[in-house]
């Protein structure tokens, strides 16, 4: 049928005719609000490269977690930075780390809260790549074995739930066995399973030090190029034990989300990283768009596209307007 029988415009008459006929909603419960720890005491110093972002000490990220918490919002992502780096990232499976201490004082502060941890090297070796170098290039199996202790040390500190985000062929599989063997069966694994070697990335690498000082990551991420590679990846971590699985960007892959969830039953998180997080601030500092609606449009496009869970740094924000 067609007009003047049909007229869409009778339905987006008014806002209770809008909300009435919406198809798609957003929750404050579908938000994760990453948070980046450093070590140290007392410490909550800006991040220059992302607006309202900070470096927190695990005793100030427990007290950020819990006004996170009485927004609503039930999890939170933690990025960790080392004291020191070497080679290795030894650093990063230390039970003294700052995402271990972080996650010790975030539960006994706030228990409901859910902790996932970021799981890479990338932040603690100091050649800035996600594993281990051998012969000029990243090493995968050893990378994966290092992968495993790190995550068998969030876990063991109260995280519940690891993300591995280092794209190395197989870590889901071998992290999935490390928690198995240490009685760790209820930690969940999030895995970064679509993770794309994206010039989105800028502000998130400066604000955690982790650009590689020689080379980039095309050799592991993958290439942006490729779609049905993205469903292969997705499905081999399903295999090996993956809980829940992400899609990384969110902004220029809304494609890859939609085919994830056509294709597989799993829940399907979505990453608006940094670079996307700071062109909206950007355009909005510069009076071209207006924050609060470029925000909710945003997020509700990466919930339309398929996504059940969406990591983003304006998720404060978004819980306030929600509420």
């Amino acid at each position: 049928m067609s007009y003047p029988v049909t007229r869409p415009r009778r339905l987006r008459k008014t806002a209770p005719m809008r909300r009435l006929v919406r198809e798609t909603s957003l929750s404050v419960s579908n938000l994760v609000y990453p948070l980046f720890v450093c070590p140290g005491v007392d410490i909550k110093e800006p991040i220059d490269s992302m607006a309202d972002c900070f470096h927190l000490s695990p005793d100030n990220a427990a007290r950020e977690a819990k006004e996170v918490a009485k927004l609503g919002i039930g999890a939170i992502l933690l990025f960790g930075t080392p004291r020191k780096k070497d080679a290795f990232g030894s650093e990063a499976s230390s039970p003294d780390s700052a995402v271990a201490e972080a996650t010790k004082r975030i539960k006994d502060a706030v228990p409901e809260l859910l902790i996932a941890t970021d799981t890479c090297l990338c932040a603690y070796t100091d050649h800035g790549h996600c594993g281990v170098i051998k012969d000029g290039c990243v090493e995968n199996d050893a990378t994966c074995e290092l992968l495993a202790a790190m995550a068998t040390t969030h876990a063991k500190a109260g995280a519940d739930i690891i993300a591995p985000s280092d794209m190395m062929d197989g870590r889901v599989g071998v992290i999935r066995k490390a928690l198995d063997r240490e009685q760790l069966t209820d930690t969940a694994i999030m895995a970064y399973s679509v993770k794309y070697a994206s010039a989105y990335y800028g502000p998130f690498r400066h604000a955690a030090g982790s650009a590689p000082l020689q080379g980039d990551r095309r050799s592991y991420q993958m290439d942006p190029a490729n779609s049905r590679e993205a469903l292969k990846e997705i499905q081999m971590d399903i295999e090996e034990g993956a809980d829940i699985v992400m899609v990384k960007p969110a902004l220029a892959y809304l494609d890859i989300v939609r085919m994830a969830k056509d294709a597989f039953e799993t829940p399907i998180a979505a990453y608006n990283v940094s670079g996307e997080y700071m062109m909206l601030n950007a355009a909005a500092d510069a009076g071209l768009i207006d924050r609060e609606s470029g925000i909710l449009e945003t997020l509700l496009s990466f919930k339309r596209a398929g996504a059940d869970i969406i990591i983003t740094y304006f998720a404060k924000t978004a819980a306030q307007l929600l509420s």
